[in-house]
């Protein structure tokens, strides 16, 4: 009993470290009815909730910090979003910086919509 409650344990940290280490894979929808998040891109990066920078290599994009690399097929993603062009409609705001060590949430509490 214990031995299987181990196992368990053991299994589900694992699924969540797994799941927060791929978590930045991005596929942009064309619509917005096939996305999980609404982003608006905003050009102030005050008014970002998240700062994010492109990485060019899938496996530099880990953890939740605003690190995305945009895959070609929606199969391979972590998240499906559609940027919106009002950010009224939208569910997150960000960021592009160009810097990848400013790459960092803004607003805790939109964190969620990336797990």
């Amino acid at each position: 009993m214990k031995s299987t409650i181990v196992s368990i344990s053991l299994f589900l940290l694992m699924s969540i470290f797994t799941h927060s280490i791929l978590a930045q894979k991005i596929y942009s929808c064309e619509n917005k009815y096939d996305a999980d998040v609404k982003i608006f891109v905003t050009e102030n990066k005050y008014d970002a909730d998240l700062l994010v920078y492109k990485v060019e290599n899938k496996y530099d994009a880990t953890g939740n910090k605003g690190l995305w690399y945009f895959v070609e097929n929606k199969y391979e993603a972590d998240k499906k979003v559609f940027f919106v062009e009002n950010k009224y409609d939208a569910d997150l705001i960000i960021y592009f910086d160009e810097n990848k060590y400013n790459a960092k949430w803004q607003n805790n509490s939109k964190l969620y919509l990336l797990y």
